[in-house]
């Protein structure tokens, strides 16, 4: 997962439209409805689910490994036994997603140069790279280091970080986040007009860095790590050092930057120094819109030798046919990602990536809001489909395949519920949504709090970018609308400020580590009221007679209505 919060969840509900229609009129919240009660939800099977899945057997659910074959099979049974039919049209479970995994030896040095002074940058300690590119070895070689600031070209904000540059055969290096703005009014806080204020948009993801990378032609992209902007430590990004998997493109990739990396905030100072530059003043100049690219003086040289194997990977479907004759063929889907980082570096003698609140639980959970649909006497008016994920932790891999390839019409897809980690520490006052105020959607996910007893609350830390980071984003880009929300920070029982301490811990002890296991100290009545919200939402998703929209000014809003059309 992209920063599993323990106690923030991010999770998604997207929804939308039909097959007719893309009115603008607002989704009225189905009253008719409320009369069908929450499910019982066992959380002790959730917790069942998580440790087969999260247990050393399953070697860290690495896609294309052992552990991929034992937790597709894993789901595929438990969908069957729970009720669920198979949800491919062919009449399987399985939905194959073709990608390549690419390995980099652990040898790789990367080289600054400037004249005869020269900056040489230990791989894993220093930096990390990879390449997606196709092809046995990639290098860089005396390519000349430009500085591009944010890396943004936002032209709603009258905004080009690459103005007047061309970076044909150069190496990018761009901070990580968005341009971090001051208010004209208040210069102690960032102006929420532009970039979205605290909160992060797209044009702050690692990913946009290195797509900018590929539409501007640069050889190699470089991001300057720094904890608070990118969400987590360093040490997370060291954890990329193993396979990373890609869709293939037709080019095979070729038309990527040769080279895609991280370098630590220390080497990116201590490069700016051998460029004869002031890190933190060029960082300051690239928080304007005046800013220009500022080319350094100096070369990076780095090459990569790659180990390559292609691998037919697997989305695991499963489905509630709906009981409208006409709506059954419009779809809610719940999305969780099943895979985690497999085998990897050993931290503190263990060397088996867990993921068990990332994203066991997002699988368990699924299992049982599977079996919770089936044990209906009627099933909702809509069908609802299961849709277990690979490869979220490459980048959205699974998720983004199947909303290019989608198996039933987006244009018939009316929900996406997206479980990436439930909440194993207890009740909560609250729910997040990340993103609120993005569609209309907001007033199924108040009203169903509401009735939980719970108030809706804006993710509190919006600069993480949580909306861009997990399994419903594909479907937003493709024009779906989307809720993420998740659990909450107000912990019932406790006293403030405790579900941030645990969110904190979590990332600095456990995000992305082999520690994330199944704990003794997991309260799991959390997981089951966020489950009993996501169930309802989805039912009453299933059931609503027009469909919500995005808000004007939200930037998926133009594609979602040009698909109805």
């Amino acid at each position: 997962m992209n920063r599993s919060f323990v106690v923030v969840l991010s999770m998604s509900v997207a929804a939308l439209a039909g097959a007719c229609g893309g009115a603008s009129t607002p989704a009225p919240v189905p009253n008719a409805e409320a009369a069908v009660s929450f499910p019982a939800i066992d959380g002790t099977l959730v917790l069942e689910h998580t440790k087969v899945l999260a247990s050393d057997q399953f070697e860290g659910r690495a896609p294309g490994t052992k552990g991929e074959d034992l937790t597709v099979a894993y789901i595929t049974d438990q969908f069957t036994k729970v009720g669920l039919k198979p949800g491919n049209p062919d009449g399987t479970y399985i939905q194959k997603v073709p990608m390549v995994g690419i390995t980099p030896d652990q040898k790789a040095v990367l080289s600054f140069r400037k004249g005869a002074k020269e900056q040489k940058l230990a791989w894993r300690d220093d930096f990390v790279a990879w390449t997606k590119r196709v092809a046995d070895t990639v290098s860089v070689d005396k390519s000349d280091l430009v500085f591009v600031g944010y890396g943004v070209q936002a032209p709603e904000f009258n905004w080009d970080d690459y103005k007047g540059i061309d970076l044909k055969g150069k190496t990018m290096v761009v901070l990580v986040g968005d341009p971090p703005v001051p208010d004209p009014a208040d210069a102690a806080r960032l102006d929420p007009r532009v970039f979205g204020g605290r909160a992060m948009t797209y044009y702050g993801r690692w990913t946009y860095k290195y797509e900018m990378g590929q539409k501007m032609g640069a050889a190699a992209v470089l991001i300057v790590h720094e904890t608070g902007p990118a969400g987590y430590p360093f040490t997370v990004v060291q954890g990329k050092i193993a396979e990373q998997f890609s869709l293939v493109a037709p080019d095979r990739n070729m038309s990527r930057a040769a080279v895609e990396g991280w370098i630590s905030l220390d080497q990116a100072k201590k490069l700016f120094a051998l460029a004869g530059r002031d890190f933190d003043a060029a960082k300051k100049d690239a928080a304007t819109p005046a800013f220009k690219p500022v080319p350094l003086g100096t070369t990076a040289s780095v090459t990569l030798r790659n180990t390559i194997r292609t691998v037919d990977s697997r989305n695991v479907v499963g489905r509630i046919e709906g009981s409208d004759p006409v709506l059954k063929n419009e779809y809610v889907i719940y999305t969780s990602h099943w895979d985690h980082f497999g085998i990897g570096a050993p931290v503190n003698g263990d060397k088996v990536y867990h993921g068990a609140v990332d994203n066991a639980t997002g699988i368990g959970g699924t299992i049982e809001l599977g079996r919770a649909f089936a044990k209906m006497p009627v099933a909702p008016k809509r069908s609802i489909l299961f849709l277990a994920v690979t490869a979220e932790e490459q980048g959205l891999l699974g998720s983004g395949y199947y909303a290019a390839n989608p198996l039933y019409p987006l244009a018939k897809t009316i929900g996406v519920i997206n479980m990436d980690a439930l909440n194993v520490n207890g009740k909560t006052k609250d729910i997040t949504i990340t993103g609120l105020g993005n569609s209309e959607l907001d007033a199924y996910a108040t009203k169903v709090a509401a009735e939980q007893g719970r108030e809706i609350r804006a993710d509190p830390e919006p600069e993480r970018g949580g909306f861009y980071r997990s399994d419903h984003f594909p479907f937003a880009q493709q024009g779906v609308p989307a809720l993420a929300s998740g659990g909450g920070i107000d912990f019932i029982g406790k006293p403030p400020g405790w579900g941030k301490e645990h969110s904190d811990a979590y990332t600095a002890n456990d995000y992305h580590k082999p520690s994330d296991k199944v704990k003794p100290e997991w309260e799991m009545s959390g997981a089951v009221q966020d489950l009993q919200y996501y169930w309802m939402v989805g039912y009453r998703l299933a059931q609503a007679e027009k469909f919500p929209q995005w808000k004007p000014g939200t930037e998926f809003k133009a594609k979602r209505d040009a698909m109805l059309k």
